[in-house]
């Protein structure tokens, strides 16, 4: 793919920057010139990482720290940006969070952060910077899902099911805005070296034994995010493996997919 020319004076906001993902998309736009507005409930992480980012790239980095699963939060930026005449060109929706167990073992209060970051809080970010985008007839929105949109997975039924929604939800809004001049990309990476992904490795022995080719990095999905996003692309599956995954699960019938899916979960109990 041809290299794109570097941004003029554009800006991207990015949720859950503080880490992972997050942040290796903000250096990955970092380094094509967008400026930055980082987002996440973290300040201190997220004031080193905008202060290294300007000083390498020469860009302008904003913090907002913010906590998404909360009701108002996405309005609040919204309208600090407004006040600030801070239109935002791009919109990635990366914070999200992960839970592995049986889902009878957990407690409700955590499906509920699950649900409430995962789905209440990407879709209110939608609802609030979509609309001035469609107004300018200009845009691009990059949704982070996962590879477990696309299957029934135990013991991370309610995250898969969480990713099921913003995969659904990406297909329906990219043919909505078709016309606008307003895309919705979903990145839906396997399972990447994240902070996320460590602590979950650690305290499940059947994470643990993965090997490492199975485990992405967290700059190459990035990458894949910032070129799926900017061509416009509604789906990107980062990873040869991973894209394998997907399409031998298509070619499965669930009832079989389903069954199989389960049987390797209770041999790791």
């Amino acid at each position: 793919m041809a290299r794109r020319q570097r941004n003029n004076g554009r800006t991207a906001l990015i949720t859950g920057a503080s880490s992972g993902i997050g942040e290796a998309l903000a250096h990955r736009f970092a380094r094509e010139g967008y400026n930055l507005v980082l987002v996440a409930r973290s300040a201190g992480k997220l004031r080193d990482l905008a202060q290294a980012l300007s000083a390498a790239h020469g860009i302008k980095t904003w913090v907002s720290a913010a906590d998404l699963t909360q009701r108002d939060a996405a309005r609040k930026l919204a309208a600090a940006m407004r006040r600030a005449r801070r239109p935002i060109d791009v919109l990635v929706n990366n914070a999200g969070v992960l839970a592995l167990g049986s889902f009878i073992d957990m407690p409700a209060e955590r499906h509920r952060q699950l649900i409430d970051l995962n789905v209440a809080g990407l879709t209110a970010m939608l609802a609030h910077f979509v609309p001035p985008m469609v107004a300018r007839g200009e845009g691009r929105v990059l949704n982070v899902a996962s590879i477990a949109a696309f299957q029934p997975l135990p013991s991370l039924a309610t995250y898969a099911a969480t990713k099921a929604y913003v995969l659904s939800l990406t297909e329906s809004l990219s043919e909505e805005l078709k016309g606008t001049g307003v895309t919705v990309t979903a990145l839906c990476p396997g399972i990447t070296a994240t902070n996320m992904v460590t602590s979950a490795r650690k305290a499940h022995r059947e994470l643990a034994g993965l090997p490492d080719f199975m485990v992405g990095g967290a700059d190459a999905v990035a990458d894949d995010g910032y070129d799926a996003c900017l061509s416009g692309e509604v789906i990107r599956i980062p990873g040869v493996l991973n894209q394998a995954a997907i399409l031998t699960t298509r070619a499965t019938p669930k009832w079989l997919f389903r069954r199989l899916s389960g049987a390797v979960a209770r041999s790791m109990r």
